[in-house]
């Protein structure tokens, strides 16, 4: 069963249609990706399933639902969370208050300071800087703060927005090490990355995005070997 599903999701910016009528699923408990090139409309797919972008009603099924239309509040709270392109931490509050805003919409005050604990044991690095202002971090700090801030809504399905980009390779390793360990966990993920090998090889199925449409899919380790794929985004020739 998919636990998101998108049926003809168009999204447009003023006249120009960035997103043109695609369908992609998510099968619940698995790790999908979405790989393509600068302005294929990953991001945009991504900002359209969680809220931020209007797109017509029934074309976004979350939990077999529609929800397009519904806010970004209503959706962290029923277990959909974006870890946003560029991180978006907020700087001048601590690495823990930046944790807390993750827990907003959640009142089991018992459960939430579990959740802190075990953020915490999986990014030990966050835990040495708890009381550091999040805008004083590495790019790759704030990325592991990015990822824990979402994981402390207790996400049924995380959607994650390059979290590679802009990383040293040791850091790269760390972050999708982790995102595997959260996947075991039986947390859903939509993964948007331009590293479309390390992409296929951590999921289980993928989607080729270009100019708006999705033109390939299928299982990952068939796409890791697809000629198209090796040519256009492994770097390789067919």
């Amino acid at each position: 069963m998919n636990l998101l599903e998108l049926r003809r999701l168009e999204v447009s910016y003023g006249g120009i249609k960035a997103v043109k009528g695609i369908d992609l699923g998510v099968p619940k408990g698995e790790l999908v990706c979405l790989i393509g090139t600068n302005g294929a409309g990953k991001t945009t797919t991504l900002k359209a399933i969680s809220g931020l972008l209007p797109v017509a009603a029934d074309a976004i099924l979350y939990d077999g639902k529609p929800i397009g239309g519904t806010p970004a509040f209503e959706l962290v709270r029923r277990g959909l969370a974006l870890v946003p392109e560029g991180r978006g931490v907020f700087g001048q509050l601590s690495v823990l208050e930046n944790l807390a805003m993750g827990a907003y919409v959640r009142s089991d005050a018992v459960a939430v300071k579990r959740d802190l604990e075990r953020v915490l044991s999986l990014f030990p690095r966050l835990a040495e800087r708890s009381g550091q202002s999040a805008g004083t971090l590495s790019g790759g700090e704030q990325q592991m703060l990015a990822i824990g801030r979402a994981l402390m809504s207790r996400p049924k399905l995380l959607l994650l927005d390059e979290p590679s980009m802009g990383l040293a390779p040791l850091m790269v390793q760390k972050i999708f090490e982790t995102i595997l360990e959260v996947a075991k966990e039986g947390v859903t993920i939509l993964l948007v990355e331009q590293n479309a090998r390390l992409a296929l090889e951590v999921s289980s199925r993928g989607y080729v995005m270009e100019t708006g449409l999705i033109t390939l899919s299928g299982p990952a380790r068939e796409l890791l070997v697809d000629p198209k794929v090796r040519a256009a985004y492994l770097g390789e020739s067919e």
